[in-house]
């Protein structure tokens, strides 16, 4: 009987890794295999690891494959305060570290970029890196500031509202997808609405929402991009709307690392849902160029 948020892909099970900070749900194959593939989702109102699992049963013939719903995200531990960077430096490196054999995290988003800054940190950790749309949200000395969201998550009572009414609900949900995520609006399915409208919907999810949307886990990926010793490539959707492909051309040109540069078209922020079969081809063309 399924009793997670989502249906769980054929020959996955759901597992479970205390972290320090709490409690991280993933999703696995039964198997042994010499070379480990970590899915990271990214942050957003009912991100979770649905956002890969169109994508991470591919690899499973030739990889053991791992797709973990982040602290404050799915099914994992919820924090009831405000999260911090550390908080997902901490949570993320000691769920890596009792990964076993060669690691490759495929991350997307802002946690594409914690995870180079991770990388950088830890070289020993992650064996390669393919990146989508990687950006700090203040990247190249532009802060991120949204001064709406601030005042909003700090008024006790009116930040749960304001969340229930204008983030956790289907209806937002689905528009953010159509016009924000996707390239085209015809690609949402009803599946990703419920997946997202159930992870938006755990208790205690407004707090990492709100962490992400006031800014506190925004920082300057340019910074970190020539400390990197990861071999990496990076993927970006042509039509994103947060960050352009213009700027990871321009982010990429910062490490020697990066050796495979794709702009996926026809696509917005998360190619992986929207075009999951293109994404399967241009990640199984790149892992053999970051050996």
């Amino acid at each position: 009987m399924e009793t997670g948020l989502v249906a769980i892909p054929m020959g996955f099970a759901r597992r479970f890794l205390q972290t320090s900070i709490g409690q991280m749900v993933y999703f696995t194959q039964d198997t042994d295999r010499p070379e480990t593939l970590v899915f990271l989702h990214g942050f957003g109102g009912g991100s979770s690891s649905f956002e890969w699992s169109l994508v991470y049963p591919y690899f499973t013939a030739g990889y053991r494959v791992v797709a973990p719903d982040l602290i404050g995200w799915g099914e994992s531990y919820h924090l009831e305060r405000d999260y911090q960077p550390d908080d997902y430096l901490r949570s993320l490196r000691e769920f890596l570290e009792q990964q076993a054999g060669v690691v490759t995290v495929v991350a997307s988003s802002v946690v594409a970029a914690w995870v180079v800054r991770l990388a950088a940190e830890f070289p020993q950790l992650i064996q390669r890196l393919v990146l989508m749309c990687p950006t700090g949200l203040s990247d190249f000395g532009e802060p991120y500031k949204n001064p709406f969201f601030q005042v909003v998550a700090a008024v006790p009572g009116v930040n749960w509202l304001f969340y229930q009414q204008g983030v956790a609900n289907r209806g937002t949900i689905r528009y953010f997808l159509e016009e924000r995520l996707f390239a085209r609006k015809e690609r949402v399915t009803n599946e990703m609405v419920e997946a997202y409208y159930a992870s938006a919907s755990q208790p205690q999810a407004e707090f990492s929402a709100f962490s992400f949307l006031k800014g506190d886990l925004c920082f300057d990926l340019a910074l970190w991009l020539p400390r990197l010793q990861t071999p990496t490539a990076i993927f970006w959707g042509e039509r994103a709307q947060f960050a352009g492909p213009k700027l990871g051309q321009r982010l990429a040109q910062l490490s020697e690392q990066v050796r495979v540069f794709t702009v996926i078209p026809d696509t917005g922020t998360t190619p992986q849902l929207e075009r999951p079969a293109l994404v399967c081809a241009q990640l199984t063309q790149a892992l053999p160029k970051l050996l």
